[in-house]
C-alpha cells in the first residue's frame, strides 16, 4: 500500500537532487573541513556554496549572515540565548502563546531564570493585535521572539511589520521561519529581521541541518562554545554532507517557489473544500487567506483526532494532530486553545500539509476515505450522542 504523506510540516522527504549531492561526503570526500591537509580542507569550497545558497534563498545581504547548526531547536536557542547573554542588563522577552515548543519551552525555562516573559494572546483566527506587541515592550525589553507561520495552522504574522516595529524601538527581533522557508519569499534586504531561524528537514533536505541568519551588526554570543567553526559563532565539526544537501535543497526552493506556490495552494484548497462538503461539523482552523500554501488545520467535531489518524493511516493516508515534537503530548493543542477554538474541536482537529510532490491523486484518494471514517467515527464516539 502506497502512503499518501500529507504531514509535510512534520517533516519532508529528502528530494532526489539533494541526496545525490549529499552521497560523495559519506563517501569518498569525507574529509574534515578544518584539516590542514587538501583533501579535507578542500571541502571548505562546497560549504561556502552552500552557505550562499540558503543566503540567496532568504534574500541576505552577506553569505557571513548564515551559520549552519544542527535543528530549528538550536537556532532558535542560539537566537534567544545569544541575545540574552549579549544584553545582560535585560530581563524582558516578548513572544506568544502559539510559538513551536521550541521557543515556547525555552521561554517557560528562562521564567524560573529570572527573567520576565511577556506572551501576546491571538484571536480566533490565529492573528495577532500589534497594538497588544507596542504596549508590551519597555525599556527592559531584550528579545522579541514571534514565528513566521505557525506550524499548526500555517497562519502568518506580519515579521515585516514586527521587524519594523523593533527597530523603531531598539529591540533585536527574531523570528521562527522554519515552517514558512522554501515555501513562501523571504527577502530580508526587504525585511529589517535581526535573526531568523531555518531547517533543512522542513524543505526536503535532510534532518540534522539547519541555519540561523544574524543580520551583520547585531550583537551576537555564540550558545555552541568550542572550536574556530563558522568562524567562532558555533563549535563543532561541520556536518558536511548535510550543509551540502541543504544548499541543494535553498536551490531548488528558490527556482520552483513561485510555480509551487499556486499548484500546492490548489491541491490544499481542493482538500479543504472537499472536507467541508461532504462532512458536516467540520471547521477551518486559522485565518484563510493568511496562512502558507500548503496547510490546512481542521476541526472534525465530536471525534478524537489520534482517532482519525489511526484510521487513515490504516488506509496509508498520514497526517497530524499538529506539532510532530507534542505528538507525545496528551494536552489539547496549544496553539488552538489559545485561538478560543471549542473543545468539541479542538479534540478532533487534524493538519494537512502538502508539498511539491503531492498530486491530484493524493487528494482524491483522501476525500475518497476520510468521509466514512468520520462518519464511523462518530457512529461510535459518546461524544456525538
Amino acid at each position: 500500500m502506497r502512503t499518501i504523506y500529507l504531514d509535510n510540516n512534520a517533516t519532508t522527504s529528502v528530494a532526489p537532487q539533494v541526496y545525490e549531492a549529499m552521497k560523495p561526503f559519506l563517501t569518498e570526500e569525507y574529509g574534515n573541513p578544518s584539516s590542514m591537509h587538501a583533501f579535507g580542507g578542500k571541502i571548505k569550497k562546497n560549504i561556502d556554496s552552500a552557505r550562499a545558497s540558503v543566503a540567496n534563498l532568504i534574500g541576505a545581504n552577506d553569505v557571513n549572515e548564515i551559520i549552519f547548526t544542527s535543528c530549528g531547536t538550536e537556532s532558535d536557542n542560539t537566537a534567544i540565548i545569544g541575545t540574552l547573554r549579549s544584553y545582560p542588563d535585560k530581563k524582558h522577552i516578548i513572544t506568544t502563546k502559539v510559538e513551536h515548543p521550541a521557543v515556547l519551552s525555552l521561554c517557560k525555562y528562562l521564567e524560573t531564570q529570572g527573567y520576565r516573559l511577556t506572551y501576546l494572546d491571538v484571536n480566533t483566527d490565529g492573528l495577532l493585535d500589534l497594538n497588544e506587541l507596542k504596549s508590551a515592550i519597555d525599556y527592559d525589553t531584550a528579545i522579541i521572539s514571534i514565528m513566521h507561520a505557525n506550524n499548526e495552522t500555517g497562519v502568518l504574522f506580519p515579521i515585516d511589520e514586527i521587524a519594523e516595529i523593533a527597530r523603531l524601538r531598539g529591540v533585536v527581533f527574531h523570528t521562527d521561519a522554519v515552517q514558512s522557508t522554501g515555501k513562501i519569499n523571504l527577502d530580508m534586504k526587504k525585511i529589517p529581521v535581526d535573526l531568523l531561524s531555518l531547517s533543512g528537514h522542513k524543505l526536503h533536505a535532510s534532518k540534522g541541518v539547519a541555519a540561523l541568519y544574524v543580520r551583520k551588526g547585531t550583537r551576537f554570543s555564540p550558545f555552541l562554545i568550542g572550536g574556530h567553526q563558522e568562524q567562532g559563532r558555533r563549535g563543532g565539526t561541520e556536518n558536511v554532507a548535510s550543509i551540502v544537501g541543504l544548499g541543494v535543497a535553498c536551490e531548488l526552493a528558490k527556482k520552483n517557489m513561485n510555480e509551487e506556490i499556486v499548484r500546492v495552494k490548489n491541491l490544499r484548497d481542493k482538500l479543504e473544500g472537499g472536507i467541508v462538503e461532504k462532512i458536516s461539523n467540520v471547521r477551518v482552523n486559522g485565518h484563510k487567506e493568511k496562512r502558507l500554501p500548503n496547510t490546512t488545520n481542521i476541526g472534525f467535531e465530536f471525534i478524537e483526532g489520534e482517532s482519525i489518524l489511526l484510521k487513515l493511516d490504516e488506509k496509508g493516508i498520514a497526517a497530524s494532530s499538529g506539532s510532530a515534537c507534542t505528538s507525545g503530548s496528551l494536552m489539547p493543542s496549544h496553539v488552538l486553545r489559545a485561538m478560543g477554538i471549542p473543545f468539541t474541536f479542538i479534540q478532533g482537529s487534524i493538519r494537512f500539509s502538502l508539498s511539491r510532490y503531492n498530486r491530484e491523486e493524493d487528494i482524491d484518494y483522501t476525500l475518497e476515505h476520510l468521509p466514512a471514517i468520520i462518519k464511523l467515527l462518530r457512529s461510535i464516539s459518546p461524544y456525538s450522542k
